[in-house]
């Protein structure tokens, strides 16, 4: 009976915490839609007045990208910006060929007159955390516009960006992401899902309350005086950007984050991928929440509603392991359930939760209204999107749940790159010849499998528990099945 208990408390903890969480993007969603219709009187330089364009740097990590370098940098050559202000740092971790091609385009970049130069380290420390400090201390800027690799910024960015800046206690400009390969495939609209929620919904209902918003990583501009304030780039977590936007916002820094302003970038196309990415996202937020969450709470600066945002921000990764768990322990509970009649109004208490669920609904919804209005067919077409991105972003959460433990623990791993593909030359399926990729099995694949094949036990369990069945979990247990069976068929087929 101890066992049944305990499995009880962790289900019941889980279900709170979701619960919980879920209340916040509620009230994220509730500050964004009381937020979108208004301006911020924003003190803005006027760039009409050649005196008060600043000098900026413009730094790109890049390691190993032989497949997008060439785009990366001549995309960066059209951004429109005074020659004689602005200076590009190719902070160049690469140990393969790739190297060869960077060099070779910057020369050619060079000869049109762009101030450009090629940094290398001898020894890639801190990864790319340790790129962004080794170049900070060469760079001549007053500002450090930062681009990933697989990012394709408007020749306008730094024009609309840099402005901002006019008031001296803005450390940090972060835009919006878009994606040029939205449509690409399931895997890569349900990534341009989730993220157009933390894009524009939760960034959004984090920035119109003052509350504590991150930058994430790339397509954003900071105040190099900022950084230095804030104790430079750290390479103690693998989400650098995340921990010093947390520690430069601790100093008293101020963040504005342009929802208007759009910068294109290329998202991960196969499974292996994503799981890098999300791997770094994920582990990062524990080890952020380890280092900075005490912070937060005992300073005597930051309000309580704040300090709540923050707390949940910091434990978003750790909401996967949740969710892993209450999926996994919903098959034993239908066990339960049926076994332990005493135990009845606990179930029935517990179904309360499905309200998170609709919260989460609810929350997506209103960004699909405003592309696709709210008729009856639009509504149709949002609840399957809705269902195929819960789907498969719980399927997902074996995985993630792994990086988060990992990251609560503490236990070190290396920096693992995203593989990049430059999506817009690969009309046949060229991806698949991606040095990059991994060529093996991995051995998250084989959970997801096993994962799958749990959920199909689920399934066929709800119609022998009890007289007459029992189908309570049944939906639950369908897209757990779905997603975790469509994750692992993707795993093996690496084509479109």
């Amino acid at each position: 009976m101890l066992l049944i208990l305990g499995l009880i408390f962790i289900y019941s903890s889980c279900l709170i915490i979701i619960f919980f969480y879920a209340l916040a993007q509620l009230n994220l969603l509730i500050n964004y839609l009381g937020e979108k219709n208004k301006s911020k009187n924003l003190m803005k330089w006027d760039f009409n007045n050649s005196d008060e364009i600043p000098f900026v740097t413009i730094q790109l990590p890049v390691y190993n990208e032989l497949y997008v370098i060439e785009r990366l940098l001549l995309t960066v050559e059209k951004i429109e910006y005074p020659c004689k202000k602005l200076e590009i740092q190719v902070l160049d971790d690469s140990d393969d060929d790739s190297s060869k091609l960077t060099k070779k385009l910057i020369d050619k970049i060079k000869r049109n007159g762009i101030n450009i130069v090629h940094l290398k380290r001898k020894k890639r420390t801190a990864f790319k955390a340790g790129a962004l400090k080794e170049g900070l201390k060469k760079s001549k800027g007053e500002f450090i516009a930062i681009f990933d690799s697989d990012f394709v910024p408007n020749p306008n960015f730094l024009i609309k960006t840099i402005p901002y800046f006019k008031n001296t206690k803005v450390g940090m400009v972060q835009t919006r992401w878009g994606y040029i390969n939205r449509n690409f495939s399931i895997l890569t609209k349900v990534q341009a899902f989730g993220l157009d929620g933390h894009f524009t919904l939760e960034q959004v209902g984090r920035y119109a309350k003052n509350h504590f918003i991150n930058f994430n990583g790339t397509a954003g501009v900071w105040r190099k005086s900022t950084i230095i304030d804030a104790g430079n780039w750290e390479g103690d977590t693998i989400t650098e950007d995340l921990d010093i936007s947390y520690r430069a916002q601790l100093k008293d820094w101020k963040f504005i984050y342009l929802e208007k302003i759009i910068t294109p970038a290329e998202l991960p196309i196969v499974i292996s991928a994503i799981r890098s990415q999300q791997f770094r996202w994920n582990k990062g937020g524990a080890e952020n929440f380890q280092k900075n969450i005490y912070k937060v709470l005992k300073s005597s600066k930051i309000n309580l509603k704040t300090k709540v945002h923050a707390l949940l921000h910091l434990l978003n990764s750790t909401m996967f392991l949740n969710i892993f768990l209450v999926g996994f322990l919903s098959v034993p509970m239908l066990y339960i359930k049926n076994k332990w009649v005493e135990l009845t109004w606990f179930f029935n208490l517990s179904s309360l939760f499905i309200i998170s669920t609709l919260i989460f609904y609810v929350f997506y919804w209103f960004l699909h209204k405003q592309k696709h209005g709210s008729g009856l067919l639009s509504i149709f077409n949002y609840t399957i999107r809705f269902l195929t991105f819960y789907s498969i972003s719980i399927a997902f959460s074996a995985h993630n749940s792994i990086a988060v433990i990992q990251g609560h623990l503490g236990i070190k791993s290396p920096f693992i790159r995203t593989p990049k593909f430059n999506i817009e030359s690969d009309k046949k399926n060229s991806h698949i010849k991606n040095r990059y990729l991994e060529k093996s099995i991995s051995f998250y694949t084989l959970i997801e499998a096993l994962m799958s094949l749990y959920f199909l036990f689920g399934l066929y369990s709800a119609f022998n528990v009890g007289k007459n069945g029992d189908f309570g979990f049944f939906p639950f247990h369908l897209l757990l099945f779905l997603g975790f069976g469509f994750v692992t068929i993707k795993s093996f087929i690496k084509i479109k």
